[in-house]
């Protein structure tokens, strides 16, 4: 798939399906979090392993989406 169509078909699941929507948006709060994590200068122990357990998810949300797309596709 190429980006215009990637992009087109994720809108359009995210506009028609709810579940898709729910990922979509637990995505973007992981990402969220991810950027305020990599912009501490001194990160403890406990936000470390946050970002590496939010990174693992991140990823997880993004397979399961991207499967989604497809399915749809055919």
């Amino acid at each position: 798939m190429d980006m215009t169509t990637t992009d087109m078909l994720k809108e359009e699941l995210i506009n028609r399906n709810p579940e898709f929507r729910e990922l979509a948006r637990e995505h973007t709060r992981y990402e969220e979090r991810l950027t305020e994590l990599s912009a501490l200068a001194y990160p403890s122990d406990e936000e470390q392993m946050e970002e590496v357990t939010l990174k693992k998810k991140k990823l997880a949300l993004k397979d399961q989406m991207y499967s989604m797309m497809l399915q749809h596709q055919k």
